[in-house]
């Protein structure tokens, strides 16, 4: 099942990839991109305030920062409380510019108590040429 979870984050990110770039120029900047998978559990008696905090922000972050090409939050089927998230960055420039927002520090400092567990998980696509072209049919 855990291997089910991780290819379906895998297509999702492989889809966000896929919509963020397409010009040769755009692709070499890729090059630079941060991607990350962060692992949450969250306390169960904080789940729905904690999936508000991080709807609002991962929202924020979309809309207001260049850098931020995706936050995507989900969460693993029947473990409501097992949060996974999506995200990708311009750049560890960007990532850190996002570390400063008044967004992320209210999301941080607001979830704070909520989560139980935290990992944050480095990736690295395989072939982010292939992966454009892959998800242009979509």
């Amino acid at each position: 099942m855990a291997s089910s979870i991780s290819t379906r984050i895998i297509l999702v990110l492989l889809l966000i990839l896929s919509i963020s770039r397409t010009s040769a120029q755009q692709q070499e900047a890729n090059q630079d991109m941060m991607v990350r998978i962060a692992e949450i559990e969250i306390f169960p008696e904080y789940l729905n305030d904690y999936k508000d905090i991080l709807r609002e922000e991962a929202a924020a972050s979309v809309k207001k920062e260049a850098g931020v090409i995706a936050i995507f939050p989900m969460f693993k089927q029947g473990e409501p409380n097992q949060i996974r998230i999506v995200e990708i960055y311009a750049n560890k420039d960007a990532y850190e510019s996002h570390l400063r927002t008044p967004h992320f520090k209210h999301y941080k400092t607001s979830t704070q108590k909520m989560v139980k567990a935290l990992k944050l998980v480095d990736m690295e696509p395989l072939d982010k040429l292939t992966m454009l072209e892959m998800f242009k049919k979509l």
